[in-house]
């Protein structure tokens, strides 16, 4: 494994652990300033538009387990798709919503670090099975 590959694989740890505690500034240190983010059902949007969004997870209970299913390094950027299982359990809930896909994620090297440049994130609602 290279250093690169090996780095962007800490970046990838590094957002799913400071997603569970809500540390919005780390998170935003791990992106572009014109990050694109990209959504079943709806439009692309932005680095603002994260961070809103961002701001109402703090109250839930976020678990997240990765599979980097593909990395590959062009030089200075950098894509990888990912599997994600995501569980998200709000206050006083008896379970948690399930959701679980694939990402696919484009990384620009800055300043010798890398960041998340695009996501694509695919990721749906599981449901339970239906008794026969």
């Amino acid at each position: 494994m290279t250093d690169d590959e090996r780095a962007i694989r800490e970046l990838v740890d590094t957002w799913l652990s400071v997603s569970r505690r809500a540390d919005l500034p780390t998170v935003l240190s791990l992106m572009t300033d014109d990050v694109v983010f990209m959504a079943p059902g709806r439009e692309p949007f932005g680095r603002e538009e994260f961070a809103a969004a961002f701001a109402g997870l703090k109250s839930l209970r976020i678990d997240v387990r990765s599979d980097i299913r593909e990395l590959q390094v062009l030089d200075d950027w950098a894509w990888l798709r990912n599997h994600l299982e995501v569980s998200i359990t709000p206050p006083g809930a008896d379970a948690p919503m399930r959701r679980s896909g694939y990402t696919l994620t484009i990384l620009r090297k800055t300043n010798g670090r890398w960041r998340i440049a695009r996501d694509a994130n695919l990721l749906t609602t599981e449901t339970a099975p239906v008794p026969p």
